[in-house]
């Protein structure tokens, strides 16, 4: 039922970016969508009867291809995708200003393709053979993707014009993002490798006064001939100012790499604090909850913090 929501809901947000932004701000479109504009554009073809026939060919070349559950799911997708194009064709409104539309354009496309994906399903097109890429050579969807969407909008620059298919550009860079976001998540995370010769107390500090979790690996660099550990920390990016003030503070010579993760789940990362907190735990924070309590054994160490979340 929720695939069936979201391939729905997907499905409606897709249409609505074809029939309200793209058509009536002269905007092409990536892929079978972005072709049936194009005729639309050149010989007033409806794009709902276009985009049927051309997605109903590909998906009847994809059924070799793709997973029985895939197809069925397209079936209804395909259709359901030229019905509303159909009641909407006819609603939209030049806005003025094609930038805001190619934004707001991509906005709605990248959404409805990240519901639509989320489903299992396509959106047809060039969205069918990004899937049979994907199943068949592991190819990234969104990737694929765009490369076939921009085969089509280079095609646009012959009837829409150059101006309008760099637009059309923003819009296919803009809905590949919004669809990373709705299949990775918007709550991008930061981790941490932070090589040092005080891992351990770096480790308890992150667990005592960040109420965070750490990783040690033993590592070994190759400049100096010398033994380190290496702490591995995943953390809400808000805090990682405050993190990283801490581990300078213990460790001054600490060599910290920072990169964006967008998908954190299991462990104990998750249960331990809330994003709504609005203030950073402190080490009474923890004393008072008990928290040092469960971690004696931890506190027995030769660690010794008193930067500003100690004392």
């Amino acid at each position: 039922m929720k695939n069936l929501l979201f391939l729905t809901f997907g499905t409606f947000l897709f249409a609505l970016s074809i029939t309200q932004f793209a058509m009536p701000n002269n905007l092409a479109e990536g892929g079978i969508a972005g072709l049936a504009l194009l005729l639309f554009y050149a010989f007033g073809f409806s794009p709902a009867i276009v985009t049927f026939i051309f997605n109903a060919v590909l998906l009847g070349i994809g059924y070799r291809v793709l997973p029985t559950h895939m197809i069925y799911k397209s079936l209804l997708n395909v259709p359901l995708f030229s019905l509303f194009v159909y009641l909407m064709e006819d609603w939209g409104q030049p806005m003025g200003d094609p930038l805001l539309a190619a934004i707001f354009t991509g906005v709605f496309t990248g959404a409805g393709f990240g519901f639509i994906f989320q489903a299992g399903s396509t959106t047809g097109g060039t969205s069918t053979v990004a899937r049979m890429l994907n199943h068949k050579f592991g190819w990234e969807l969104t990737g694929a993707n765009f490369v076939l969407d921009a085969i089509i909008v280079v095609v646009g620059i012959f009837i829409i014009g150059p101006l309008f298919a760099m637009y059309t550009i923003v819009a296919l860079y803009a809905g590949k993002k919004i669809t990373d976001y709705v299949l990775e998540g918007f709550q991008s995370r930061k981790a941490l490798n932070v090589i040092s010769t005080k891992g351990n107390d770096i480790s308890d500090a992150v667990i005592r006064l960040m109420n965070s979790s750490a990783t040690i690996y033993e590592a070994y660099g190759s400049f100096s001939q010398k033994k380190h550990q290496m702490v591995y920390i995943v953390i809400e990016k808000q805090r990682l100012f405050h993190l990283k003030q801490m581990i300078y503070d213990i460790d001054p010579n600490a060599f910290i790499v920072v990169y964006t993760v967008k998908d954190v789940s299991g462990g104990t990362f998750l249960n331990q604090y809330h994003p709504s907190q609005e203030s950073f735990p402190t080490k009474d924070t923890f004393e008072d909850e008990n928290f040092g309590k469960a971690n004696d054994s931890r506190s027995s160490t030769s660690f010794d913090y008193n930067g500003p979340y100690g004392h």
